[in-house]
């Protein structure tokens, strides 16, 4: 007996679910060996205090964010999963997502939307939440002003503080440098949707990068006023902005050239 049309239409279907799945896992493997080419023979990387990093339980790292495509988020995320077998959850800004390669590579790995919580969920978990609570303006920043931090947004203080989880503080240095930003192109920015656009090579550039983990800083018993609570959260956020300043300032301080 034939196939009916239904038969031949559930076979192509299995087929090519069959055939994308296939695909998405070889474009996972070959973004996961440029991402280890890069970190490794490209930039060079060197860690400093993944001992500080718990290897089960939540923390709550928090990062300057730099470079003018943000390619520091990537990095950090897959160092963090190479060194320690523990995903990064990383709240990401939509225009992740938008890239079909790139943001579904990102959600495998541990990006997500930003919510408002700004990773409680993963946190009461016991998983690990990354932060770059410059935001955007971290990435805007001309190039004159880099590893010259922008303020903190508080709000991963009130989410450590409602976790109860750590925060440690990490400076990223040479993602600057890679992706310097030369200026920007406000008109191209409304044309394609964009926070903004920046002049920066096409190509990464090749610094040497480094990334330093700093002291955790254990999150402060959470007060039970609402007035409180934001004094607390305030508190913390400017330790933890002083404590990855001061560490940024030590390296680039310490090096006698980007591309060393």
């Amino acid at each position: 007996m034939s196939p009916s049309v239904t038969d031949l239409l559930e076979i192509a279907t299995a087929e090519f679910r069959s055939v994308r799945r296939l695909l998405g896992e070889a474009g996972e493997v070959a973004l996961d060996r440029t991402m280890d080419w890069l970190v490794d023979d490209y930039f060079r990387l060197d860690v400093r205090g993944l001992e500080k990093v718990p290897t089960e339980g939540a923390a709550l790292l928090v990062a300057n964010h730099s470079g003018a495509w943000g390619l520091d988020a990537f990095v950090f995320q897959r160092v963090l999963f190479r060194s320690l077998c523990r995903p990064l959850f990383i709240p990401a800004a939509p225009l992740t997502f938008r890239v079909p390669a790139l943001g579904a590579y990102a959600r495998k790995k541990g990006a997500y939307p930003i919510d408002p919580t700004l990773g409680l969920e993963h946190l009461t978990a016991g998983e690990l939440v990354g932060l770059f609570p410059e935001g955007m303006a971290g990435l805007e920043k001309p190039f004159q002003d880099r590893y010259r931090l922008r303020p903190f947004s508080p709000g991963f203080a009130a989410t450590a503080l409602r976790a109860g989880a750590p925060v440690l503080p990490v400076a990223i240095v040479g993602a600057e440098e890679t992706y310097p930003k030369l200026g920007d192109v406000p008109a191209l920015a409304r044309l394609l949707d964009l926070p903004y656009f920046p002049i920066t090579p096409v190509f990464p550039l090749p610094a040497k990068w480094l990334i330093s983990i700093g002291e955790p800083i254990p999150a402060p018993e959470r007060p039970a006023s609402l007035a409180a609570r934001s004094a607390v959260a305030r508190a913390l956020c400017a330790e933890a902005r002083a404590a990855v300043q001061d560490m940024l300032d030590e390296v680039v301080g310490g090096r006698d050239t980007p591309f060393w």
